[in-house]
């Protein structure tokens, strides 16, 4: 209680107040501070109330004082806040601390995969989901069928590689993939780009090294690429990283920039020869269906000739002279014993009855 006491300006008001006055019954001529109870010395008679109200701005100042409630009227006091208010508070934060913490929705595309305590606990599926709040289960989404793209062959170190030959390729390549099982995505490796990215390139220094040059720049590259995308899946498998490789495409695959020129001359030739060969090979496939033609329509004129002999001869001596005689300029009558009228005039080919009138007209202008 000193501290209460200790201002100048006690619980009774300023010490520049009136004081009450001496009890007439003291005997001492400097009364003490004066007391909601009346003078030292003094005490309070029974049933009185006068200093009801000194005793309750007491108690209200001696709150306000140590950060009490209450109505105080001294200077600098405000009104506290309600209870209510800050429970209804209180209330609405913890309302949103479990709605934002325990209910959790999951895209078509993602999975969730709860840690309970920084533990693995389970994964969920799309939809609306509930989990204990923070900090006690935590939810991490992971895009499970977004197909990501990793580019190799930016650097010089990565294009370079050698062949099985001993010739050295330029190459460059890219990798897709996605992710198959998040919970081993997030906990089983660190750097999952990183590690793709290592893998790739280990598995295409292995493929090429089982191939030439030749394979690798030409007809050659769907093998690679199989190859590549093989050794990659089993690779990661091993490291349980949850990747899924969709394929590997290779985008270039040169010789070194020295000798590209001479190799791509050598690679026009190859082409042009490989296209005439294949020119030759339809050609003679024709041939082979032509002549293979042929042979059933003779086998079905030989199997009529063998019916009616006479009749199937006539007939093919008509079809070889009318075949033999259309383009040949001549008229034939077979008529024994009558001489028929020819006009010369029609029976000429069209070509000199056009060119005669032609020059007749010629020969009469050159008369005038």
């Amino acid at each position: 209680m000193r501290g209460l006491f200790a201002d100048n300006k006690g619980p009774w008001g300023s010490g520049s107040g009136p004081t009450p006055p001496p009890s007439s019954g003291s005997g001492s001529d400097n009364p003490g501070p004066s007391s909601p109870w009346g003078s030292p010395g003094t005490s309070r008679p029974r049933g009185s109330s006068g200093n009801v109200t000194s005793l309750d701005d007491f108690l209200a100042r001696g709150r306000a004082r140590f950060g009490g409630g209450g109505g105080g009227r001294g200077r600098g006091m405000t009104t506290p806040p309600s209870k209510s208010l800050i429970a209804w508070g209180l209330l609405a934060v913890v309302l949103l601390w479990l709605i934002f913490t325990s209910f959790h929705r999951i895209a078509p595309e993602e999975r969730g995969v709860v840690t309970q305590v920084g533990r693995y606990s389970r994964t969920l599926g799309p939809g609306i989901s509930m989990t204990l709040p923070a900090p006690f289960e935590r939810v991490q989404k992971v895009d499970v069928e977004n197909i990501r793209n990793i580019d190799l062959g930016s650097t010089t170190s990565e294009t370079l590689m050698l062949t099985g030959d001993q010739n050295i390729i330029d190459i460059a390549y890219s990798v897709r993939w996605n992710v198959r099982d998040p919970e081993l995505f997030l906990f089983e490796i660190q750097n999952p780009e990183e590690t793709i990215q290592q893998v790739a390139e280990s598995a295409m220094r292995a493929a090429l090294s089982a191939v030439t040059l030749d394979a690798a720049i030409g007809e050659g590259r769907g093998e690679i690429e199989n190859r590549v995308q093989e050794n990659m899946q089993a690779i990661l498998d091993s490291y349980k990283s949850g990747v899924l490789i969709q394929g590997v495409a290779i985008k270039q695959a040169d010789p070194p920039a020295a000798v590209n020129d001479a190799f791509k001359a050598v690679s026009a030739s190859q082409q042009a020869a490989q296209s005439d060969i294949n020119q030759a090979r339809a050609y003679a496939l024709q041939l082979a269906q032509l002549s293979q033609g042929e042979a059933t329509a003779f086998d079905k004129v030989y199997e009529q000739y063998r019916l009616a002999p006479e009749v199937t001869r006539r007939r093919m001596y008509y079809e070889t002279m009318e075949r033999v005689l259309s383009n040949v300029d001549k008229t034939i009558i077979e008529a024994p014993g009558v001489t028929p009228y020819l006009p010369l005039q029609q029976t000429r080919p069209p070509a000199a009855a056009i060119a005669e009138p032609g020059a007749q007209a010629q020969s009469g202008g050159a008369g005038r």
